[in-house]
């Protein structure tokens, strides 16, 4: 099946999403495994697609859980209305009705990402996700520090395009930021973060 486009003259801004989790069982633990586990943290993945196809921006977002509900609030905030979103087929995904978004399901039963090539950039970015928090954290605690993880992959990601001015747009960023106590400022690099 070839990949959706608009129609001829039609510009729309263009989202991919996934489903993901951080974390998983945890070794000689007797929990539970799969999208139940306690040491899961859910979110979702979105990456924005230009007008040839290729990505543009990132949101990583720890949510609830993957319900009609957490979705229409996740895309209320996050999309704009008119956007068009490719899903999997999620059933909850289709809830970024709600926000005004036009949604475009594709139910992928048991195809490899190399099938699918709507969905390249997001599967890309959740690989290189997943590498990089390999290689870059060793005590990982997701349920505690996840939003700070996604964040700081995105940040990185959004703004590749000019890595020249990527240490003064952090500066800038940081002191836009509120105070934050030293204590908290050490627990965080303590932990591993």
């Amino acid at each position: 099946m070839a990949s959706w486009r608009p129609p001829n003259g039609v510009r729309f801004r263009t989202v991919q999403i996934d489903d993901a989790y951080l974390g998983g069982a945890r070794a000689g633990s007797a929990g539970q495994a799969g999208r139940g586990s306690p040491n899961k943290v859910p979110f979702v993945a979105a990456v924005s697609v230009n007008a040839l196809g290729r990505p543009m921006h990132l949101k990583l977002e720890p949510l609830s859980g993957f319900s009609a509900k957490a979705i229409a609030q996740w895309a209320g905030a996050s999309l704009r209305p008119g956007t068009v979103v490719l899903s999997d087929g999620l059933a909850c995904f289709a809830a970024v009705r709600q926000a005004g978004c036009v949604h475009h399901p594709r139910v992928v039963g048991g195809l490899k990402p190399r099938d699918l090539p709507e969905f390249k950039w997001v599967n890309t970015v959740l690989g290189n996700l997943k590498t990089t928090l390999a290689g870059a954290y060793h005590a990982l605690k997701y349920r505690k520090y996840a939003q700070f993880y996604l964040a700081a992959f995105a940040y990185r990601f959004n703004r590749r395009f000019d890595l020249r001015a990527l240490i003064a747009s952090l500066i800038v960023d940081v002191a836009r930021c509120r105070p934050i106590r030293e204590g908290v400022v050490r627990s965080h690099a303590e932990a591993g973060f």
